[in-house]
């Protein structure tokens, strides 16, 4: 007996599912919220960056996240895109954040918040995949926000105190003889007091910027790049003592008016100068001292 068997062509399925389209219009519609929530805040910030030495750094900041972002570029386009639901939460807390801020009027706070916010918004429109590849420039972004003038205070002043203590050891090994007194070095030609503006901080905050920079374009390894990020506090703590040094020596042995205006300017950018070559010094010492045969991806 013959059964006919009548078989349908059935329509094949494919076992990977179809990618998930870019939300161009989404993200677009969201960062314009975004953008006019945060008008002032970035309006505020530009205008700190502007006016406040100590933080001009932050120009480059943004322009050097978006250019790692632009290098990784290929890496981000064949990534799958997961979007989450944590991504809201995060823009939830980003929102609490800000009114918090602004209710406070505490500008780190508000600063912060759109940091969180644009975190929400990666992973919420693309995955927490696509967030661990932007991590490190999103990190970055933390430096183009000034540290909150408390926190600032708590820093400048131990800094103020460390570098005249420094300059107070070293100048009479020079034959300078000096009397300190808290932050006042006392020279027998005149007193020379360390002023917060001669406490280092700026050259701190400018130097830690470039070291994180210089560690990511010149080294693949995780640890190197951590070493010269750190490394960039003593040099220019070290860096800042030497100005106050030549400072004393030029007070003491050629004009004490030289130790203001122009000269007292120029020992700043030549100090940073300075900063830089010891940084890149410490690197090549540290990379003869630490050769790189397993380079970390």
């Amino acid at each position: 007996m013959t059964y006919a068997v009548q078989s349908e062509t059935l329509p094949l399925r494919s076992a990977t599912p179809e990618p998930t389209r870019f939300p161009v219009w989404q993200i677009s519609a969201l960062a314009a919220l975004l953008l006019w929530l945060y008008a002032s805040t970035l309006a505020h910030l530009a205008g700190q960056w502007w006016n406040d030495p100590n933080f001009s750094h932050g120009f480059f900041v943004p322009l050097f996240a978006a250019f790692v972002v632009w290098q990784d570029r290929s890496r981000l386009t064949r990534l799958a895109l997961r979007p989450s639901w944590a991504g809201l939460g995060l823009l939830a807390i980003a929102m609490v954040t800000l009114i918090v801020g602004r209710m406070g009027a505490e500008l780190f706070l508000s600063r912060l918040s759109l940091l969180i916010a644009i975190a929400g918004v990666i992973i919420l429109f693309l995955g927490w995949n696509v967030f661990r590849v932007l991590l490190f420039p999103w990190a970055f972004l933390l430096l183009m926000i000034p540290i909150p003038a408390i926190l600032l205070q708590q820093i400048t002043f131990p800094l103020q105190l460390l570098a005249s203590r420094v300059a107070s050891i070293t100048l009479p090994w020079m034959g300078v003889p000096v009397l300190r007194e808290g932050n006042v070095i006392i020279l027998p030609a005149m007193a020379l007091e360390v002023a917060e503006a001669c406490s280092g901080i700026r050259s701190l905050m400018s130097l830690a910027t470039l070291a994180v920079i210089y560690g990511y374009l010149m080294e693949r390894r995780i640890g190197m790049r951590w070493m010269l990020a750190l490394a960039a506090i003593p040099i220019a703590v070290a860096a800042n003592s030497l100005r106050i040094v030549g400072t004393g020596l030029l007070v003491q042995y050629w004009n004490p008016d030289k130790a203001q205006g122009f000269f007292h300017e120029f020992s700043g950018w030549l100090i940073f100068v300075v900063s830089l070559a010891m940084l890149y010094g410490f690197h090549r010492l540290a990379t003869l001292l630490w050769p790189p045969e397993g380079v970390e991806e």
